[in-house]
């Protein structure tokens, strides 16, 4: 039987992210086998409770109210389905030496109880707040909750300690405050303790992104006049869940005169020859997420649109290449062209084009790298991040435009990327 996520029966090792730098990193197959030790989920659920009751120990805060369904995750792992995440009807507590409460949607709560045996029986409880305020706050509920809250903490003895809670309906906030609960961020204590991946973590990382390569090999198959964008997502869709994703967030499809300037959703455009085409897959396995771009040509390329890929591989490249355990995201971030140099008014308006963003439970997690934000407060990078590294090109015709992403595992000594499907000369799909 698993051990219950109890912090104070949490151990130093827990915390150890347990990584081993030794070989390539693996993308094991998706099954749980006898004769192969793949992902530990009983460590990696202590593990990220660990690092979530460092960061609480750190910000000076006694106790965290989630509400966010990726925090939620993170310390409880509990999970009710993709539906839930803009619902705003579950939440979770954790205060002090106590072990996680979490207030689940119905009969949620009951089957938590009976199958996530690494909680507490009794702190799976039955709950709802105000669904986004469609159960209005007269009703009560969240003064209800508030209360039982606010007990929970005085109970654990930190009622004279802040409450980190990461976000909220304003009615929440204000029932919070009326049970005289100090509130500060919480969404930043939840952010530091997600920053560092254990092994596990980059293991279904990587995993992840193995479902992204094949994704692609399809995609460079299918991209023909006759397709369009709207097929190749729903043929993405498709294959994404049935190799197992548990949430295909969204697919990016972006073809011929829709690359510049980039719309970041998809239309029913169908491609034509020589169009240039990106594409953004955004999904997750087991909860750990993908950002992947690549770019294609569909027949033929000409040398304005070759010239644009090049110069989105090179500054790619210098960002992967400067990347090792110290370095701080400014470096990285002025490796980049200036918004003014590739066609923007400002960084503001070209921001997400030159990034670099955290992955993990969710898509944009620590650390951020971006010259709108970078270089006058920059981070720290560390062994154990993962995070995306994306460039744009727009193309001298006025139209077409390259976009390439990478993940990579930030490692000992410097990086590894994970996103294998080959990027580093322009893909000629269907070629003529």
């Amino acid at each position: 039987m698993s051990r219950a996520l109890k912090p104070n029966l949490l151990t130093p090792q827990d915390a150890q992210p347990n990584w081993q730098w030794e070989k390539r990193l693996p993308a094991s197959g998706h099954m749980s086998v006898d004769f192969e030790r793949r992902i530990d989920h009983d460590r990696l659920r202590r593990y990220r409770l660990a690092r979530t009751k460092q960061a609480l120990e750190a910000s000076g805060a006694g106790t965290l109210l989630l509400f966010d369904v990726n925090n939620i995750r993170y310390v409880s792992a509990t999970k009710i389905g993709e539906w839930e995440r803009d619902k705003m009807c579950r939440f979770c507590l954790l205060t002090g030496d106590d072990s996680p409460y979490v207030w689940d949607f119905g009969s949620a709560a009951v089957h938590h109880q009976k199958y996530s045996d690494w909680l507490e029986p009794d702190h799976c409880l039955a709950g709802v707040v105000g669904m986004r305020g469609t159960i209005p706050p007269e009703f009560g509920l969240m003064r209800k909750y508030a209360k039982q809250i606010a007990q929970l903490i005085k109970d654990a003895g930190m009622s004279d300690m802040p409450v980190g809670v990461d976000y909220a309906e304003t009615a929440m906030f204000h029932a919070l405050q009326e049970e005289g609960i100090k509130v500060v961020d919480g969404q930043q204590i939840m952010l530091a303790a997600r920053e560092i991946k254990n092994w596990d973590e980059i293991q279904l990382l990587t995993q992840a992104a193995s479902m992204v390569d094949g994704v692609y090999h399809m995609i460079w198959e299918e991209l023909k006049p006759g397709i369009r964008e709207n097929d190749i997502v729903a043929m993405s869709n498709k294959m994404l869940y049935e190799m197992g994703s548990d949430d295909v967030e969204a697919i990016n499809a972006i073809s011929g005169e829709r690359c510049n300037p980039h719309p970041h959703n998809f239309t029913d455009r169908y491609f034509r020859p020589g169009d240039q085409a990106f594409f953004d897959i955004l999904q997750s396995y087991q909860g750990y997420r993908t950002c992947y771009y690549r770019t294609f040509n569909i027949g033929r390329a000409t040398p304005a649109q070759t010239d644009a890929y090049v110069k989105a591989r090179e500054w790619i490249d210098a960002s992967i290449e400067a990347i090792k355990p110290g370095v701080t995201t400014d470096q990285v971030a002025k490796l980049w062209p200036k918004a003014e140099e590739f066609g923007f008014p400002n960084e503001d308006a070209a921001f997400g084009l030159q990034f670099g963003h955290g992955l993990g439970l969710a898509l944009h997690e620590r650390p951020i790298i971006s010259r709108a934000v970078s270089l006058d407060h920059p981070m720290e990078i560390q062994t154990g991040m993962v995070f995306a590294l994306e460039t744009y090109c727009p193309a001298a015709d006025g139209y077409s435009a390259a976009r390439i992403e990478e993940e990579v595992v930030v490692t000992e000594t410097g990086v590894e990327v994970i996103s294998l499907f080959p990027a580093e000369e322009l893909p000629i799909a269907n070629r003529y």
